[in-house]
């Protein structure tokens, strides 16, 4: 007995000094965070809360290295540095995933979702949490929608009408969606990095963007942009992304715990979206810099039926099923 006894204490290596590895002598998981936006934005408070409740919860299990302003890694690049595992967290815009899965450019169809409510209705509902998984094959793997608010046009004119954005450079994200409307418009798109934005607005290599109201004030475009049309045509949120083989290879207990924190955070980022985009509303109206032109329920019914054509264009390619889903979500139950 004793000598079987001895031999599972020896495999075990409870009986060999320093052969046992505790878990409190192993290094921390890290997990490096990269994004491109300000920390005074949703998308960068919820970075630094998510590091801070790790820190508080996990303590010496996981480390969290947050890598704000694309000081780590540009629009460009970060997915790829994500599938390469050289970061473990991204939180891009949903715009930045049309490689990976066409269903996903539902979110940048124009005027598609009648207002923010209606987009978190459809990311709630059973087709918009599938859209999270929608990316395994490619290693990616979605953990939670953050919001960040609805888009507004800037210009260096006054656009109350489709035909004031005609011949006009627009920058956007890299989507052939919203390539798209601003061909609708007669406009021209400019694909640029969102670190570059101020720059390019700035220098006259573009004349006009879209971006919520804490993109437009944390970047300070409205002092380079004379007139902000308030259409709310568009959504720009986020899909909280890791590497799936990185993921899931985190011990179940952990990974528990650290999407428990997630969950939390997700709440806070989305509760405070809203609150934020309003403060800077104000912030960029009480500027002075730029002129905030209201349209009339005709005006952005005229800016709805030029951008419309985009959703035939695009609806084979998303799928008929995640179509109606999003338009089923405008109507509140």
């Amino acid at each position: 007995m004793f000598k079987t006894m001895l031999a599972a204490c020896l495999s075990l290596g409870l009986l060999l000094p320093g052969a046992a590895t505790n878990a409190a002598d192993q290094a921390p998981i890290l997990i490096r965070f990269a994004h491109v936006v300000a920390d005074d934005t949703p998308k960068g408070h919820g970075a630094l809360l998510l590091k801070k409740l790790v820190e508080e919860r996990l303590g010496g299990r996981v480390r969290v290295e947050v890598h704000g302003n694309s000081s780590l890694y540009g629009d460009a690049e970060e997915l790829a540095a994500l599938q390469r595992g050289d970061v473990q967290l991204l939180a891009p815009s949903l715009a930045k995933f049309q490689q990976y899965t066409p269903k996903l450019q539902v979110f940048d169809l124009p005027f598609l979702f009648d207002d923010h409510e209606a987009v978190a209705r459809f990311q709630q509902k059973p087709t918009g949490r599938d859209l999270l998984m929608s990316m395994h094959e490619h290693n990616i793997v979605g953990l939670a929608y953050w919001h960040n608010g609805m888009k507004q046009l800037s210009a260096t004119q006054p656009l109350r009408l489709p035909g004031d954005a005609k011949g006009l450079g627009f920058r956007i994200q890299s989507s052939r969606v919203l390539e798209a409307q601003f061909a609708a418009l007669q406009a021209q798109s400019v694909k640029l990095p969102f670190g570059e934005v101020a720059g390019a607005l700035k220098s006259g290599k573009v004349q006009g963007a879209e971006n919520p109201w804490s993109n437009i004030y944390s970047q300070q475009l409205h002092t380079v942009q004379p007139y902000i049309s308030e259409t709310n045509h568009g959504v720009l949120d986020y899909m909280l992304v890791s590497n799936a083989r990185f993921w899931y290879g985190i011990p179940h207990e952990i990974r528990s715990e650290l999407e428990a924190i997630i969950d939390e955070v997700t709440l806070a980022v989305n509760s405070e979206a809203a609150r934020l985009n309003e403060a800077d509303r104000a912030r960029v109206a009480a500027a002075g810099t730029s002129r905030i032109i209201a349209l009339s329920d005709a005006e952005r019914s005229a800016w709805r039926n030029a951008m419309q054509p985009v959703w035939q264009q695009y609806e084979a390619e998303i799928g008929p099923l995640v179509m109606r889903a999003a338009k089923a979500a405008n109507r509140s139950l």
